[in-house]
């Protein structure tokens, strides 16, 4: 918006900067409501089953059919919850989940703020979103969603852990926390991209020594792109990790005693932030808008190749949640601390070395 301000003055530029803005929001709730739509076809596929296929053509307007369904339905508020937190829990995390898309950029130059320290904000704001579950389980007085949110809580701040060692790693071959910069560092194509990195090192010179430690970090980082992939999976509670609303334990969790649209408001959040991991999954590890055969220099066709990738990603998310077996809570918790983290603890020790004495 400052870039908007300084070319046409404060009264337009700033106009401009919220329609900039409400735009985005637009791009992502009609993104929800087609991901949403995509989910639960993706299932009913892998149960030979139809999905939503009445309302609209191909049940295209399914989603926006149950949008006004929440909208329309009476908000109902246990009698004993805390109804302040009760009502501010669902409008807290849907805030959260929106602002965190402040700094991922869409394509070249297309960035509501490109600042610098973009992945520290992300890591900032993110770690807050488990606010508005904690306090939508404790405002509704009620032992089910009580359990459901300090589930949640351990969840989330278990496998925040992981999510940043290995974005350390990405950080440490890029030198930069800015998202732009992370994505301009893996334009030369495939071979380039972090998740896939090992094939360049073959293709680049050097002495043995060095082509062997490239290859070892891009192998690291090939398992650093599936690590982060699990993880994003426990970090925004889906299948197989959705322990905290687990129905046949918690009936449905932190969201029991939730209806209409302070409901909605929980799923939007939830969902912008499955879409968010999936877009820090394209940049990181996928190139970004960059395509496999070189760099992308015009925004549009950036904005549909990163939009094609994210699509990709979360058809993977769909696919878990189709076919994998819920884990127990113990076995979610172990490979998070026990697995996930020496792991990544090594990997930061092994990336650092080859960026410290060969150059990355």
């Amino acid at each position: 918006m400052r870039d908007l301000v300084e070319q046409f003055g404060p009264l337009w530029g700033s106009v401009l900067g919220i329609a900039q803005i409400l735009g985005f929001a637009i791009l992502l709730l009609l993104t929800l409501a087609f991901i949403l739509l995509f989910d639960r076809k993706v299932w009913a596929a892998v149960m030979m089953r139809k999905g939503p296929n009445v309302v609209g053509p191909f049940g295209l307007f399914q989603s926006f059919a149950d949008f006004l369904k929440f909208v329309f339905k009476e908000i109902v508020i246990p009698a004993a919850a805390n109804k302040t937190v009760f009502v501010i829990a669902p409008i807290l995390t849907l805030v959260l989940a929106f602002i965190t898309w402040a700094v991922v950029p869409l394509a070249p130059g297309w960035v509501i703020s490109d600042m610098n320290v973009g992945i520290l904000y992300l890591l900032a704001i993110s770690s807050l979103g488990v606010y508005g579950i904690i306090m939508g389980g404790w405002a509704s007085n009620s032992k089910y969603p009580f359990l459901g949110a300090l589930r949640s809580a351990a969840q989330m701040v278990s496998y925040e852990v992981s999510i940043g060692f290995v974005i350390v790693t990405v950080l440490l071959l890029v030198g930069s926390l800015n998202l732009t910069q992370i994505v301009n560092h893996q334009s030369a194509g495939l071979w380039d991209w972090h998740g896939f990195s090992f094939i360049g090192a073959l293709l680049h010179g050097g002495s043995p020594i060095k082509i062997a430690m490239a290859f070892v970090t891009g192998i690291i980082m090939f398992m650093m792109m599936w690590i982060f992939f699990i993880s994003a999976l426990a970090e925004t509670n889906r299948p197989p990790f959705d322990l905290p609303e687990a129905e046949s334990e918690l009936v449905a969790g932190y969201q029991v005693e939730y209806s209409a649209t302070l409901y909605l408001l929980f799923m939007v959040g939830e969902y912008l932030n499955i879409v968010l991991m999936c877009a820090m999954i394209s940049i990181l590890f996928l190139g970004g808008w960059n395509l496999p055969w070189g760099e992308v220099t015009n925004p549009y066709i950036g904005f549909l190749v990163l939009y094609t990738k994210i699509w990709f990603v979360f058809f993977l998310f769909a696919m878990v949640k189709a076919f994998v077996p819920r884990y127990r809570y113990d076995q979610l918790m172990r490979i998070g601390w026990k697995v996930f983290l020496p792991t990544t603890l090594v990997a930061v020790a092994v990336v650092g070395a080859n960026v410290t004495f060969f150059g990355g």
